[in-house]
């Protein structure tokens, strides 16, 4: 039985495992701390970006740069320790090289490659336990379980509205609803994003530039993100802000798209159907890019494509304290045509964020309808 002292030394492997969030895919984001026998840090560790070292083998590293002897210890692992050898070797044998006496983990690896670390473990006779804050934990690798789960990425899709649901002016002007504390909190969204998708509308309303601008409270380095512009009939114009060298950008386009004045920039062809992208295709895409997690940013048609499709997993609605009456609003047709089928969510957050309102929401199920992105946004 996980004791009170590794309760909360799991707390804190879930928050240093949040720090690499948007910097680790295809691999979760692991956090790792080493306690004595009287229940004193002795390292702590976790996983920064794909290729280095996993979390247990840092915080090992930093165990033995304090002149800490870790041998008879314990080691609380937001993830199962694997039981591979990758790009770096398995960490359960890591673990049993060090002396380890005692590994208590949060979620099971589901990676049918990586499994197995637990048992390898209580094999070599190290008391394994399973399941602490479990449900935590998957939180905070929801995007990576998502994409072994289900081979897709996963989906948080943002909007900034007045409280009358408006996300422009009847002039189509709409910076900025939001406030500045709100925006720069959107950039930690990007940050932990492996991919940032647009419609085409969007970019010709407001020409978005879609990297991480500036420090990420918490972080201590930023992997930018894919900027994804999904434009069925290539219609992008050479000097977009988003086509510029601060962060990679994909242009998904139609089968049929002219593509000739796109020099230089990536592109990709899929499905398209009546009213544009196929989404599923444009999820398999990504997935096989490497991309675990994706934030939807704009706009309202692309938005309702996605939900239609049950392509959404979390929603994070920035709310300002205005009203318009009048102009476009926050989403567009998901293939809702009746109130008995709204799709009904459950708010798991509501943070004051400057004078704005940020609630983040995952849905309770799924709306069966058309699964075809648009380009209009």
């Amino acid at each position: 039985m996980a004791t009170a002292t590794e309760a909360d030394a799991m707390r804190r492997a879930i928050a240093l495992a949040a720090r690499a969030l948007g910097s680790t895919s295809p691999n979760p984001v692991v956090g790792c701390v080493l306690l004595d026998a009287d229940g004193r840090i002795l390292g702590e560790g976790w996983h920064r970006r794909a290729g280095e070292p996993h979390a247990e083998v840092d915080a090992l590293r930093a165990a033995a740069e304090a002149g800490h002897d870790v041998r008879g210890g314990t080691a609380v692992v937001t993830l199962e320790p694997c039981n591979h050898t990758g790009r770096t070797g398995p960490c359960a044998q890591a673990l049993l090289d060090a002396g380890i006496a005692r590994v208590v983990y949060a979620v099971a690896d589901p990676n049918p490659t990586a499994t197995g670390g637990a048992d390898t473990l209580a094999a070599a006779g190290v008391d394994t336990e399973g399941g602490l804050l479990a449900d935590e934990a998957a939180a905070g690798n929801a995007a990576w379980l998502t994409s072994v789960l289900h081979r897709r990425p996963f989906v948080v899709w943002k909007y900034a509205a007045t409280l009358d649901g408006r996300s422009a002016a009847a002039d189509g002007t709409s910076r900025w609803i939001s406030s500045a504390d709100s925006r720069a909190d959107v950039h930690r969204l990007r940050a932990e994003a492996d991919a940032v998708v647009v419609g085409s509308g969007t970019l010709r309303a407001d020409d978005p530039h879609l990297a991480v601008r500036g420090p990420v409270p918490g972080r201590d380095a930023v992997t930018q993100p894919l900027r994804v512009v999904v434009d069925t009939r290539a219609t992008v114009k050479p000097g977009a802000r988003v086509l510029d060298d601060a962060a990679p950008t994909l242009i998904v386009v139609g089968e049929d798209a002219d593509t000739g004045h796109l020099t230089g920039v990536e592109t990709v062809r899929l499905p398209a159907g009546p009213t544009g992208i196929d989404v599923h295709a444009l999820l398999t895409e990504l997935y096989e890019r490497g991309v675990c997690s994706v934030l939807l940013e704009g706009g309202s048609t692309l938005a309702g494509a996605f939900l239609a499709a049950g392509a959404v997993d979390r929603v994070v609605g920035y709310l300002a304290p205005a009203l318009l009456g009048a102009g476009p609003s926050a989403l567009g047709d998901a293939g809702i045509g009746t109130i008995a089928h709204a799709l009904r969510l459950d708010v798991t957050d509501v943070t004051r964020i400057g004078p704005d309102l940020r609630i983040t929401a995952t849905p309770l199920a799924p709306v069966p309808a058309p699964v075809s992105a648009t380009e209009e946004s």
